[in-house]
């Protein structure tokens, strides 16, 4: 019997066929989507991180340039150049309305550039005699008594002139007295804002602080200044301005108007440049508050006043029920 020899076993088996990968193209689209959404994304981050780093740069060279230029406009006014610190403080204003002190200073420059020199004319002034300091003392003491503020003043002048030390205090006292009540009456009687401006705040030079009514009255006098520096110029902040005056001191004047009949003015120009640009109902307020203090004298102004009043408030068409005649009852019976 043949022995058959047996098959060594294969040592390389047959291999699996390998199972085909696909393609999975929705993901690949979603991931390829998904990067350009990151990169989309980062690139606005970066503009609105670089355009909010530009914008904080540009206010902090802004806040640097008002702030120069207020040390500047004081450097200005303290060499006498309003002009150019005018302007300083007008960019200041522009660019920060609240920045401290500005408008305060504004007003002082204001002030300063319109500040006439002064022309006594109550009494001629007398020769001083110089000889001797207490009869200028005297002099001036005179003057006060009678209430010659003006003279009362000069005579104090010449005596601090020959002797600075005499009397100081006393001096000092006459000083205060004869400035307060000068600058008040340059302000109520005479209507010279300005003048009285002055000299009270000369009086605030003593050390002695002036009293609260002198106070206010410089206040509104600096606020009646201020305000009639937008006259003809700016009618909306004349408005603006001289509404305050108005509220707080009716009454004050320069000379020729009182603070309510400008501001009743203002309120009628402002209602006409409105009007030009077609703002009627904005007109017509303005209109009806002028109206409110005193009559519109102005003839143009009252034909703008009564054409934005028709165009902001139309008269409504009234629509009446139709009548309809009852019905005829129809008789009966024989």
């Amino acid at each position: 019997m043949l022995e058959t020899t047996p098959t060594p076993p294969d040592i390389n088996p047959p291999t699996q066929p390998r199972k085909k990968r696909r393609f999975n193209l929705r993901a690949i689209l979603l991931g390829f989507l998904g990067l350009i959404l990151l990169a989309a994304l980062g690139a606005f981050g970066g503009y609105k991180t670089a355009s909010s780093e530009r914008l904080a740069h540009q206010d902090t060279v802004i806040a640097q340039q008002i702030v120069d230029q207020f040390a500047l406009a004081e450097v200005d006014i303290s060499q006498g150049n309003y002009g150019l610190a005018k302007k300083r403080l007008e960019f200041i204003i522009q660019n920060d309305p609240s920045y401290p002190n500005a408008a305060k200073r504004l007003t002082d420059i204001l002030i300063l550039m319109t500040i006439p020199t002064p022309t006594v004319t109550p009494s001629p002034t007398p020769t001083l005699d110089l000889s001797g300091v207490e009869e200028i003392f005297q002099r001036a003491q005179q003057y006060i008594n009678i209430q010659d503020w003006a003279n009362a003043i000069s005579n104090l002048d010449s005596l601090r002139r020959k002797d600075p030390a005499y009397r100081a205090s006393e001096v000092d006292g006459m000083y205060l007295f004869a400035l307060r009540n000068y600058g008040v009456d340059l302000i109520l009687k005479q209507g010279n804002l300005e003048g009285g401006i002055y000299q009270l705040t000369l009086a605030q030079k003593f050390l002695t602080p002036l009293d609260t009514t002198a106070i206010q009255l410089m206040e509104g006098a600096r606020a009646y200044v201020l305000a009639a520096s937008f006259w003809d110029l700016d009618w909306k902040n004349a408005v603006t301005y001289f509404a305050d005056v108005y509220a707080g001191w009716p009454s004050m004047w320069d000379g020729t108007m009182t603070a309510t009949a400008r501001y009743r003015v203002a309120l009628m120009r402002y209602g006409d440049d409105l009007y030009t640009r077609e703002q009627y109902c904005d007109a017509s307020r303005q209109y009806q508050l002028s109206a409110s203090i005193g009559a519109i004298d102005d003839v143009q102004s009252q034909k703008n006043a009564n054409k934005s009043f028709a165009e902001c408030f139309p008269p409504t068409e009234q629509i009446f029920p139709t009548l309809t005649e009852p019905p005829v009852a129809t008789p009966t019976g024989p």
